[in-house]
Formats: C-alpha cells, structure tokens, sequence
C-alpha cells in the first residue's frame, strides 16, 4: 500500500463528502412516506422512551453514526470527537473502513483504536472492513483487529460502484457471500453487511438473507454518493469521471430498501437504515417502515468539525424530534411505531 496515496485519497473523500455536488438529495423517498397525526395520542409526552437493544446491550437511543473516516492523521480527533458524544448521548458507532490496519505491516491506526477505546469503555464500537479487502484477508488478522478494537461488531461495507469509478478502485466481489457466511460462523462477534449509499435491491437481500448476519444497513439512495465523489476526484477528461455522471443517481432509494428489507430479512436480522437521514422525522418515518436502528454520517461529520459542543447540539435534536413523532402518532416506544399498523401512508405528492 501506498500509504501517501492512502491518506490523500482519504482526505479527499471527507472533503467532496461535504459539498452539495455530492449529495444525492431528493432521492430517498422519504418525502413519499406521511406519518398519520394522531391529535389524541393518549399519552404524555414524558413517557416517550427511546431505549433500544443491541446484542442484549441497552442503549438510550437507536442512533448510531456510520463509518466515515480513518488511515489518516486528521481522522483521530473527528472520531475522538464522535465517540466521546456517542457515549454520551447512547448511540452506537461505526468507525472508518480499517484496510490500512489490515494491510499495513505497522498495523495503521490501531493504537489510536485502542486509545480511543480505553477513553469511552461503554461505548457500541463497530469495526470496519471493505469486502473487496476481506475476501482475500487473513482471518486471524481480521479477528484480530476486531480485538484489539474492543469492536461489539463487525461491520463489513460493499461499494462496487465506488471501486469501478474510483481510479485506485478494487472492485473485487467474487466469492463474497461464502466468505461473509465463514465470518458469521466463526468470527465470535456479530457481523453487518452495509452498502455505502446504492442501497439493496430485493434480489440481493435474498441472496443474504440466510447467512447469519445480525443486522443489514441498507444505506440506501439520498445521501453522499460515493459515485459522484470518485467522479470529483477523478482526473478531469478520464473515463471514470465521464461515467460518474450516468451513474449520478444509481442505487435504490432509502424506502425501497427498508421496505424490501422488511418484507425478506428475517426475525433475527435487524433491519438499520441510513442513507439521507437528516431529521429525527426521517428517523421515524424510516422506523415506521421496519427499520430498528437509524444511522446518519455527513450531518454528523459536518456538525463534529464544528466541535463537540456543536455535534451534542444536533445529536440530541434528531433525539427530540424522534420522541415529537412519537409522541405524535400515540407511540410511546420505537418498537411500538414499528409494530403500530396504520401509522403510515404513501404521501401524494
């Protein structure tokens, strides 16, 4: 690995990911889905609890903020940042794909993994490895930076679009599914498969449905769109920064994905949805659906450079405005707006 390369390329992903050309905006869906308003809910508002579970573990929310950065020494203080705001506050965390701790013989970033754990002991951690790296990784070693990371999880990130028009790009899929049941077996701690922002179609979750993962992030279509930013970094007159601009707003919208997700996934599979969450309106709207965790990364990044006191802000109003929704479709849990019949309805638009 090309370690300069490596760091340039992945300060150039947290640049493009904050400009509007890069946001896939309008395209979720979630402006399709009308939560009912229920003008006598039953309830008072103080009885609003968000409390969920994850692997018998409760947490005050069912946020959680997705992997978006490491391999890069301006990454430590971000994640630094998130962690110590997502212990707080009771959101679990992914953090930023780990193939240089996996590829580089000085173990990449892996101390500061560690740091960071001893400073926030109680936090939901998710490890994080690209497929493309995983299929042809040593399974010890991947285990063994799930350890050292003190990770409840481990969560394994599909990007094919991403590696086609990425001029570094990887695009090396075959063989996954085998591989991700091994991980499922073997590996001791749950594993998640997410995409980055195109979603899952029905016929892929049916592909996944039986392997054992423990939860499926379907990152769906509407938020950051990694074809648009290899695009952007692409040399100018190149063939992939051509392509980029077909493939503008490839994937599946957010709702197409969680209602797939719903209607193949097993009991056991958790449904997370992410992609173009940007209120704790959309949170709910996206729980009404069947989801049971609700992730976001550009806002939370975009809010975390902005300092902690900045990133607490806005953490704690997608909380309020979930618990608003709540309130105001009479349910009292998450668990019971997803369980709730009737509490949504296509929007005319």
């Amino acid at each position: 690995m090309d370690t300069q390369q490596f760091e340039a390329r992945k300060r150039a992903h947290i640049q493009h990911s904050l400009a509007g050309a890069s946001q896939a905006q309008g395209l979720s869906g979630l402006e399709r889905v009308h939560l009912n308003h229920e003008a006598l809910p039953e309830l008072n508002f103080s009885e609003i609890q968000l409390n969920s579970t994850f692997q018998q573990k409760t947490l005050k929310t069912p946020f959680y903020i997705a992997g978006m950065t490491a391999g890069h020494s301006e990454a430590w203080k971000v994640n630094q940042i998130l962690a110590h705001a997502c212990q707080k506050r009771g959101w679990a965390m992914g953090v930023g794909s780990q193939r240089r701790d996996l590829e580089t013989a000085d173990g990449g970033s892996l101390d500061q993994w560690k740091k960071l754990r001893e400073e926030v002991p109680e936090l939901v951690l998710i490890a994080n490895i690209g497929m493309s790296q995983l299929i042809p990784a040593d399974f010890a070693r991947v285990r063994q930076i799930v350890q050292d990371l003190g990770a409840q999880a481990l969560a394994v990130h599909v990007n094919a679009l991403q590696e086609t028009l990425q001029p570094e790009g990887t695009p090396h899929f075959k063989g996954g599914i085998e591989v991700l049941r091994k991980y499922c077996e073997n590996l001791g701690v749950p594993v998640l498969l997410k995409e980055t922002g195109c979603g899952f179609s029905p016929s892929t979750l049916e592909k996944i449905a039986s392997i054992g993962l423990a939860a499926v992030d379907v990152s769906g279509l509407g938020g950051t769109h990694w074809g648009r930013i290899e695009g952007a970094r692409a040399a100018k007159e190149s063939i992939q920064a051509a392509a980029s601009f077909t493939f503008a707003n490839w994937g599946e919208p957010l709702v197409d994905a969680v209602m797939a997700a719903a209607k193949v996934l097993s009991p056991v599979t958790e449904i997370w949805a992410s992609g173009g969450v940007r209120s704790g309106l959309d949170a709910a709207k996206l729980i009404a659906l069947g989801a049971h965790r609700v992730g976001y990364a550009q806002p939370a990044l975009k809010a975390a450079l902005s300092g902690l006191e900045e990133l607490e802000f806005w953490m704690e109003r997608q909380e309020y405005e979930l618990k608003v929704a709540l309130f105001c479709t009479g349910t009292a849990t998450c668990r019971d707006l997803r369980k709730k019949e009737g509490v949504w309805r296509p929007s005319v638009i």
